[in-house]
């Protein structure tokens, strides 16, 4: 059954917000991850004024971004923008597999809203592509959720633009995920461009490419065991060495104009066509410190940035 229940005019509901993305804190791909550091990180969020909170049914082998925020927004919810995503989960194994399916979403949806402790979710997004389930079929399943009362809005992660429109034809689509940072900034004409322009909300993720835009890690950083991200390309090679060229250059920019290289960073993707809010993850306190306040850049800084990234003078 198509859900004809649309907006006749749909208009973005973030503003150039900065969300904090709670993958980190999940503990299952970072290493050095404690309960404690995971709620102070919360709790400086909201104390710096973020108010939006990106979770998901997946986040974490027993559902820990969920508890975490939980107890920050016990009793005062209502103060609160929460995303969830569900359409991933961990098998026994600890496997983490994509089901897509309309009883597992429903399934998750509702384990994760008593995680939460709260009735709805804010923005309920698909959170992956099930190549065994027909898109139509999750999205139906979405807009059933939503009809029931248990999120204000339904959106979609990982898709590519087609996929979107597919998604739309039958659920209305209100926001997406999609990676983008300096480095890798193919989105912005392919998923970003379109969603913009259907008067989707355009959530970015990797703002700060698993910390290598946040100036801290050297050319030589050995990571420790079990860290997950040496396996990424941006890591390796001339890709790696180009990054840390962009980071060089950050730095200089940053120490004239009294920023942090994160904050730079994160503010670059809030200063695309179309972008509407940056999730930024963070497993300590002063991680989230540095880029609380980032919002657009201005015009000059923004100039010397994009030349920075294309190798032409700063």
């Amino acid at each position: 059954m198509v859900n004809q229940n649309f907006s006749s005019d749909p208009v973005p509901l973030f503003d150039a917000e900065v969300v904090l993305g709670l993958w980190p804190i999940a503990g299952v791909t970072t290493v050095g991850v404690s309960p404690e550091n995971a709620k102070r990180t919360i709790a400086t969020a909201i104390e710096l004024g973020i108010s939006t909170f990106d979770t998901a049914y997946s986040y974490g082998l027993n559902g820990e971004s969920d508890r975490y925020l939980a107890d920050a927004i016990r009793g005062r919810a209502d103060r609160f923008h929460v995303i969830s995503k569900v359409g991933q989960r961990y098998l026994d194994d600890g496997t983490r597999t994509v089901d897509s399916s309309p009883a597992t979403l429903q399934a998750d949806a509702e384990e994760s809203l008593r995680r939460l402790g709260i009735e709805r979710f804010n923005t309920l997004m698909l959170h992956s592509i099930d190549e065994n389930v027909e898109i139509e079929r999750s999205a139906e399943a979405l807009c059933e959720l939503r009809d029931r009362g248990l999120a204000d809005r339904i959106g979609l992660c990982n898709a590519t633009d087609e996929e979107r429109r597919r998604f739309q034809s039958v659920c209305e689509c209100r926001a997406i995920q999609c990676p983008l940072n300096l480095l890798e900034s193919g989105t912005l004409q392919t998923v970003i461009a379109g969603a913009a322009a259907d008067g989707c909300d355009v959530l970015v993720y990797w703002t700060l490419m698993k910390g290598l835009l946040a100036g801290k890690i050297s050319p030589d950083h050995v990571f420790p065991e079990g860290d997950s991200r040496p396996g990424y390309a941006v890591f390796q090679g001339e890709r790696r060495a180009t990054a840390h060229r962009v980071v060089d250059g950050l730095k200089e920019i940053a120490n004239e104009t009294g920023r942090t290289v994160a904050s730079l960073s994160v503010s670059w993707t809030l200063s695309q066509p179309g972008v509407t809010a940056a999730l930024v993850g963070a497993r300590r306190p002063d991680q989230i410190r540095e880029v609380a306040d980032a919002g657009p850049l201005d015009e000059e800084t923004l100039q010397r940035i994009n030349r920075l990234v294309t190798g032409t003078s700063v």
